[in-house]
């Protein structure tokens, strides 16, 4: 499977559209890949889910980003804001089960080459950020007055 940056632009809804439509042929690719390394359907399911959510309703959806070119912390701002702001109830369990997706996803495409290994490891260096996140989940649920502002500076999504 030959990917290029250009496969995933997305100037217009259009773009959106058929970028969106690529994400889930590429995600279905990756659960097929992790079934015949010999993961069984639940793990298999859970790690496709979760790049899912990264993928097409963060990164795509929200960001309009390249998901082969997107800044290397982006996955930093998914799990250290994005995902705090629009979850009832963060906890770090979910966020770590994302970020196990996203991990796992991101060595698929290194290991197609779709991917320098320098981005890889920069995304596989965020998603082991456990302590991090962990401290702005904590942090969010100390947020006194107007202290979201601050909170949100730290890990910004502008």
């Amino acid at each position: 499977m030959k990917l290029t940056k250009s496969d995933f632009q997305i100037g217009t809804l259009e773009d959106e559209l058929r970028v969106d439509g690529l994400c889930r042929e590429l995600l279905m690719t990756f659960y097929n890949e992790r079934i015949a390394s010999g993961l069984n359907e639940h793990d298999a399911t859970l790690l496709a889910s979760s790049a899912d959510h990264y993928l097409r309703d963060y990164l795509i959806g929200v960001r309009q980003m390249n998901l082969l070119e997107s800044d290397a912390d982006v996955v930093r701002k998914f799990a250290g804001n994005w995902y705090i702001i629009n979850t009832l109830e963060p906890v770090i369990e979910e966020i770590e089960t994302h970020l196990n997706g996203i991990r796992e996803f991101y060595s698929f495409l290194h290991s197609i080459e779709a991917v320098s290994s320098e981005f890889h490891a920069a995304i596989d260096k965020d998603c082991a950020d456990l302590a991090y996140y962990k401290s702005r989940i904590d942090s969010f649920w100390d947020i006194q007055g107007d202290g979201y502002y601050e909170w949100e500076r730290e890990c910004s999504l502008k």
